[in-house]
């Protein structure tokens, strides 16, 4: 006569293959995220200290070259990538609407980092403001005005911080938290072995089900 258990068996384990496309999508897209904006905020604070624009002023009988980096043209993208960049950090320390919220602000500083790029390529003001200062005549413009890639470079940046931002707000309620236990993600959680009872024979079954020895 074969042993026959009280206890129903233990469900099959669940196949990888089998797992939800949501779960596998959100886990990418963690990694993808975090690339992204990290990414994009390096590129983005390289290319403000870059020349953006280049022209010339009149001093006296000679012309004097004048040029203007990024930060002098607006100061807008670094610090917006700096915030970006703590924002992708603060997406894994918190959750629920705190995350969409902070999710929010690394797009929004991805986009308005973009804006500003292309808004203030010209280079225009800073340099008029560049040849005021250097002949110290305020009436002083610049002239043959040329621009570099460099707001176009940070523009580009700025939009992997966006992207990173839309990332999150797609994604981000499955993603884990900073000293958090994954949750349905697929990973792990902590399991409470449960307490067996000697006193119960139900308990005692189980136990030995479960490939458990009771008596310890």
């Amino acid at each position: 006569m074969g042993y026959v258990s009280a206890v129903p068996p233990p469900p099959p384990p669940v196949d990888d293959a089998a797992e939800a496309p949501e779960s596998r999508s959100s886990r990418r897209s963690v990694a993808v995220a975090l690339l992204l904006g990290t990414l994009g905020s390096t590129v983005v604070l390289l290319a403000s200290g870059r020349v953006w624009a280049r022209g010339t002023t009149a001093l006296g009988a000679d012309s004097l070259e004048l040029t203007a980096d990024g930060t002098a043209v607006t100061g807008l993208p670094a610090p917006l990538a700096i915030v970006g960049l703590a924002a992708l950090v603060a997406v894994f320390a918190v959750r629920g609407k705190s995350r969409l919220l902070v999710s929010g602000l690394l797009a929004l500083s991805g986009l308005g980092a973009a804006l500003a790029a292309i808004l203030a390529a010209d280079g225009r003001r800073a340099l008029d403001a560049e040849a005021a200062r250097t002949t110290a005549d305020t009436a002083a413009q610049v002239a043959g005005l040329t621009q570099t890639a460099w707001p176009y470079v940070t523009a580009a940046g700025a939009a992997l911080i966006l992207a990173a931002g839309l990332l999150a707000l797609r994604f981000g309620r499955g993603w884990p938290a900073m000293g958090g236990r994954y949750e349905r993600d697929g990973a792990p959680r902590g399991r409470k072995q449960p307490v067996v009872d000697p006193d119960r024979p139900e308990d005692l079954w189980k136990a030995l089900d479960r490939g458990e020895d009771p008596t310890n």
